[in-house]
């Protein structure tokens, strides 16, 4: 946990506290790496594109993201990596593959 801690001069003390100081937790960028042959990531690129047009923001009722999966699914957290994650976990258990999922899509319309 990366713990910012910030001096602040000008504020009033508070009751209890030595000194003046206000603590803030700091956010890190969480990223992804899928690690998926040409193939593969081509497959899942070619899915992204119908599902979503690529948007990470796209939304149709209970879908959500670039590769609209289920709002439940995502836990609240929408985040890039998050989706990528979430849809490979997705894939690998439904499908085995991205290519294998493709191919659903292309006889489903859906995945």
């Amino acid at each position: 946990m990366v713990m910012l801690t910030v001096l602040a001069l000008a504020l009033p003390s508070v009751a209890g506290v030595a000194d003046n100081t206000i603590t803030a937790q700091a956010k890190t960028k969480v990223t992804y790496v899928s690690n998926l042959s040409k193939k593969q990531q081509a497959a899942k690129d070619w899915i992204a594109m119908r599902e979503s047009g690529g948007n990470y923001r796209a939304r149709n009722g209970i879908y959500y993201g670039k590769y609209q999966l289920t709002i439940s699914m995502l836990h609240g957290d929408y985040s890039k990596a998050n989706q990528e994650k979430t849809a490979d976990r997705y894939t690998r258990n439904r499908y085995g593959t991205w290519t294998k999922a493709k191919r659903h899509w292309v006889s489903h319309h859906w995945y």
